[in-house]
């Protein structure tokens, strides 16, 4: 599905599947460095696939990080990447880095398919509040580690 900002939104399942399939794919994870650190990462060593991590916002004030777009670009290093897969907590800091990675290339007349992993890799809270279990990355089986 596409978003009127021209990001494509598709589940973790999905995700992993365009990952095993597309050689070209790029998984960017833009959680925290706490949440790397304390929640765990994406696995997609199967894959041989390694994501990127870059923070779009800094724990603990949560600011935006203001050259997360040109970080992006300078770590996929090509200038027509395949298809750039956005990950976060829950799927929204994941939607708003992907729109922005869209708009910097957009800027520069080229296009990129940028995608937002929806649910995120904890998914949403479930009726005790916690996350984790009810649906996302790591709630799908997917195989993810510890950073």
């Amino acid at each position: 599905m596409r978003l009127g900002s021209d990001v494509g939104e598709m589940t973790p399942d999905e995700a992993w599947d365009k990952l095993k399939n597309d050689e070209t794919a790029r998984l960017i994870d833009v959680r925290t460095r706490a949440e790397w650190g304390f929640v765990g990462v994406p696995d997609v060593r199967e894959l041989e696939q390694t994501p990127i991590f870059i923070e779009w916002s800094s724990y603990p004030d949560m600011s935006v990080n203001p050259a997360f777009a040109a970080e992006v670009k300078e770590a996929i290093g090509s200038e027509n990447p395949g298809p750039l897969l956005f990950l976060c907590r829950s799927g929204v800091r994941s939607l708003k880095a992907a729109i922005a990675v869209t708009e910097l290339f957009a800027q520069s007349g080229k296009s990129v398919a940028c995608v937002n992993v929806l649910e995120g890799f904890e998914g949403d809270v479930d009726a005790s509040g916690h996350r984790g279990s009810q649906n996302g990355w790591k709630a799908r089986g997917l195989a993810w580690r510890q950073s």
